[in-house]
């Protein structure tokens, strides 16, 4: 019978048996590993990282990325349906923008961090 403890083959002195007690289960990791695959396209990415700073509609979002409208559309049910962006209808506009959650604002600072970027100074999502 498990004492539901998981125990190293091998005592190194280490902490690993303690730290994996605080290790999220499968289905978060899932959930986060999910995300990241969607982030590691560049194309999603440079959209993300748009639209942390703004709200726009596919039209302009595809101009500015220099992408076709389908191209970004497939790219923004796909960011949306991760839980990274949030969209809203005016008139047969479709407009997106990056979603208030912890999960954004983390993955925004460490993409600037890790590409030594500034935030412009105006922001529509956050405190970045």
């Amino acid at each position: 019978m498990s004492d539901n403890v998981i125990h190293a083959p091998h005592d190194h002195g280490g902490r690993g048996e303690e730290i994996i007690r605080s290790m999220p289960g499968a289905p978060e990791i899932e959930r986060i590993a999910q995300v990241l695959r969607h982030l590691a396209d560049p194309s999603r990415l440079r959209i993300f990282w748009l639209l942390c700073h703004c709200e726009e509609c596919v039209i302009n979002i595809a101009a500015l990325t220099e992408m076709s409208s389908p191209a970004v559309s497939h790219h923004l049910r796909l960011l949306k349906d991760s839980g990274l962006l949030v969209s809203r209808r005016e008139g047969k506009e479709m407009y997106y923008r990056a979603a208030d959650t912890e999960i954004v604002d983390a993955l925004h600072r460490t993409f600037e961090e890790v590409a030594r970027i500034s935030c412009p100074t105006e922001h529509v999502h956050g405190d970045h």
